[in-house]
């Protein structure tokens, strides 16, 4: 199996499936499919439906398989970008809700919980994200151009609010917290908000430069306004 992402800020990834290879993804993922690929929706249990409702994911997820060889395109939802990450049974990825494209290969998922509650409540990423693992190419897509930095042990880095997309490679459960912006100054005329989202190394984090919801804010900025 081999992909390429193209397009672009409207992106695309294709992928050229052999005979009995096996890609799932989140339900209307599919863009375009050759007649050699058949589709079946399945659950996976209650428990894993309910788990990826929680994170903001559909409970059915459909799976593709390749009878003969054939491609197989999934795009993006949002201009911005498509990245895939290898994942190992020593490196899972943490992903914020509604990122998840598509995955191949024996790669399992859970509802990551954040270490502190105020993280999911002024965060901006969620309280309740999800992790996965395994072994395999996970698929997702990124609001905006995505960023990738390399943290190491004992480091940190501070992000504006709802532009972590996903973090690579993280240890333990304390990959995420919250810190207030410090000085009232700085809260009432900075423009940055109450709350900055700190990740912690050592990890890889993608950052995401146009989250939706603060886009769609922005566009809601300039809607006509009803007089009564």
């Amino acid at each position: 199996m081999t992909y390429e992402i193209c397009g672009g800020s409207l992106p695309v990834v294709k992928i050229h499936m052999e005979p009995g290879e096996v890609i799932q993804c989140e339900r209307g993922a599919m863009s375009w499919m050759d007649d050699e690929i058949e589709m079946s929706t399945e659950g996976g249990g209650v428990g894993r439906m309910f788990g990826r409702l929680m994170t903001g994911e559909s409970a059915f997820m459909n799976k593709y398989v390749a009878k003969r060889a054939g491609e197989f395109a999934m795009a993006s939802s949002f201009p911005g970008s498509i990245v895939a990450y290898e994942l190992t049974p020593a490196a899972d990825i943490i992903i914020q809700k509604g990122s998840f494209l598509g995955m191949i290969g024996d790669i399992e998922s859970e509802v990551y919980i954040q270490h502190k509650v105020s993280t999911g409540l002024f965060g901006g990423e969620g309280f309740l994200m999800r992790r996965y693992h395994g072994t395999g190419i996970i698929f997702l897509e990124v609001d905006g151009s995505a960023h990738n930095y390399t943290i190491p042990a004992g480091d940190t880095k501070i992000v504006d609010t709802g532009h972590v997309a996903a973090i690579y490679g993280a240890q333990g459960n304390n990959a995420m917290e919250i810190r207030r912006v410090k000085g009232v100054k700085n809260v009432l005329f900075g423009g940055e908000g109450l709350f900055n989202t700190v990740v912690h190394g050592p990890c890889t984090v993608t950052l995401q430069s146009m989250p939706i919801a603060a886009t769609a804010m922005r566009i809601y900025e300039y809607l006509p306004k009803s007089s009564s």
